[in-house]
């Protein structure tokens, strides 16, 4: 299944093909104070792809807080958080917000609050590799 989204004026959009045996998506609302003031509810599997394209590259500002493990791309335009990445042993991973989803049954998403204060930066590493997407690709616009 294809999956839309994007940021709130479209330039940082993705596709997310989910695969066709997981009905069910998980919705994971990070508790970080970051997340919880940015309306970050992540979604991402390894067996998902992601396509991702900005429109404007001047216009997304690159945010990286804490452990600076991660990279969270927000809109400079409209101010939405439409995904973050982590690079791990030189490979892209990402995960997406579902609050970024365009046209999607809102019925097919599985709540849950995730808390990660105090989690060693190894395992988190380790989580990641396993648990978000692990084929990303940015694209040019027009690709």
């Amino acid at each position: 299944m294809l999956i839309s989204g994007k940021c709130h004026c479209g330039n940082i959009a993705f596709g997310l093909t989910w695969p066709d045996d997981q009905p069910d998506i998980p919705a994971r609302a990070c508790s970080c104070s970051f997340c919880s003031k940015h309306g970050g509810v992540w979604t991402g599997t390894s067996h998902a792809k992601l396509s991702i394209i900005v429109h404007d590259a001047a216009l997304v500002s690159n945010y990286a807080f804490g452990t600076e493990t991660a990279t969270f791309h927000i809109c400079s335009r409209c101010g939405a958080v439409p995904l973050v990445v982590s690079e791990i042993a030189n490979h892209l991973y990402a995960v997406v917000n579902v609050n970024t989803f365009e046209n999607f049954d809102p019925s097919r998403l599985r709540r849950t609050t995730a808390n990660f204060d105090g989690e060693d930066i190894q395992l988190r590493l380790v989580r990641r590799s396993k648990n978000w997407i692990a084929d990303v690709r940015v694209a040019q616009p027009g690709d």
